[in-house]
């Protein structure tokens, strides 16, 4: 699953990108390096690191693309933090930021401890991944969690039609995506049960499948870590699949930089941006900004130019749906550790990057502050209660036209939403 696609395919992927990124892309293609090519940040300190996509670009219209991207070199934020001197790259030791340092950064840590029980978060993915629970189980030892087994009754891995048997293809790519989405929700909501449903290929069609039956199943929070070009059938993906009052649904809003996708652009959805995560010598302990590493890759955002825009968005320079509604840590610098073991990507501890973190991470968030209201849109919940956020100020993921689709400012922005947890008050309603 890991082709490199032809250059009309990133393009769909891509569109409504700056002049500047499309002709970047098209440079990458030209020399056959799309998937091969590594994006490269520079940590808080000297080290360089680099870092590549899990999952192949899509090939055709309705396809998508897990926003998973795994370090595959450098010294990460963690690492500098803590004096570790070996690579990221070295599957030996987690060298990215584990439960503690999330729940620190977000203030959940006394949410987490007391939170959770009994409510079940949903991680929809394409394809699947044989080593799920064993990896699950290697992280949540690792990090002293509650065990979240089959057994035990903590753990479901299901097919897009709740089969437990008939699974689909696995796919190293996404099952790294698997790996990253299940280790995010343990560590936010480690009380949570957590239900794994697995569409049968990468096609908006199937995972919105999955998203209905992981709402058939029970839960009511439901993650979902990629996305793809809008396209005029979007309005009616939202009906089909995403309309579920009382069910806090995220979405990933992408890691190609500025420019808006699907399915993050639903009204229905909780769009998640990403930001840069680091330490710092504040109240709060931590510092965060918009996630960019060039004009290809950072933090997706932007006016829809399908979905109508939600009652409870009051921005006025984009008259459709706007996203990002709220953000989380995605930077791979600045990244989360994961145990992943399936496939070539599979080599045990790795650090991740991209909104395909911040997604599972937000609905976990959710998850702790308590089941949605009957009828509700949880999309709208932060936008009801503003100071119980961070928010991000600093920073930007491309060039537009509107500052504030692409800039960081006080209040509400593109690329970060109306900011980042400051414990449960701004998602519960």
């Amino acid at each position: 699953m890991r082709t490199t696609p032809s250059t009309p395919l990133t393009s769909r992927l891509r569109w409504r990108r700056v002049a500047s990124a499309a002709t970047a892309t098209a440079a990458l293609l030209l020399t056959g390096l799309t998937t091969a090519a590594h994006a490269q940040a520079v940590d808080p300190s000297t080290s360089q690191v680099t870092w590549t996509r899990s999952c192949a670009l899509p090939r055709h219209q309705g396809e998508m693309a897990c926003n998973a991207l795994r370090v595959t070199g450098g010294r990460t934020a963690f690492q500098q933090q803590h004096g570790i001197s070996a690579k990221a790259a070295d599957a030996s030791s987690p060298s990215g930021y584990g439960p503690s340092d999330l729940r620190s950064a977000y203030g959940l840590t006394s949410a987490a401890a007391s939170n959770g029980s009994g409510r079940t978060v949903a991680i929809v993915d394409a394809y699947d991944d044989p080593n799920a629970e064993s990896d699950l189980a290697a992280y949540r030892s690792q990090y002293g969690l509650p065990a979240c087994t089959t057994a035990n009754g903590c753990f479901k891995k299901v097919s897009q039609t709740g089969s437990t048997t008939a699974l689909p293809t696995p796919d190293s790519g996404w099952a790294g995506e698997i790996s990253l989405d299940l280790d995010m929700a343990s560590a936010v909501c480690p009380n949570c049960h957590i239900t794994l449903v697995e569409a049968k290929s990468a096609s908006m069609a199937n995972l919105g499948t999955a998203v209905n039956e992981a709402v058939a199943l029970g839960a009511k929070y439901v993650s979902n870590s990629y996305g793809g070009g809008e396209s005029s059938s979007d309005a009616s993906y939202d009906s089909a699949y995403f309309n579920h009052p009382g069910v806090a649904i995220t979405v990933s809003a992408g890691d190609a930089g500025y420019g808006a996708e699907y399915p993050a652009a639903s009204k229905y959805v909780t769009a998640v941006g990403g930001t840069r995560l680091s330490r710092s010598s504040t109240t709060r302990g931590w510092t965060e900004s918009v996630w960019r590493t060039s004009s290809t890759e950072g933090t997706g955002s932007g006016c829809s130019a399908y979905d109508t825009k939600p009652t409870w968005q009051t921005d006025t320079g984009c008259t459709k749906r706007m996203i990002a509604d709220v953000s989380a840590v995605a930077d791979p610098a600045t990244g989360v550790s994961v145990y992943d073991t399936y496939g070539a990507d599979g080599q045990g501890w790795a650090t991740y990057g991209g909104t395909s973190a911040s997604a599972p991470i937000i609905a976990s968030v959710y998850a702790l502050a308590g089941t949605p209201s009957t009828g509700s849109y949880p999309a709208k919940f932060p936008y009801a209660n503003t100071t119980a956020l961070n928010d991000v100020t600093s920073g930007s993921n491309g060039s537009c036209t509107t500052s504030y689709f692409c800039t960081a400012r006080t209040g509400y922005d593109g690329p970060t939403g109306l900011g980042t947890p400051e414990g449960l008050g701004a998602f519960t309603g």
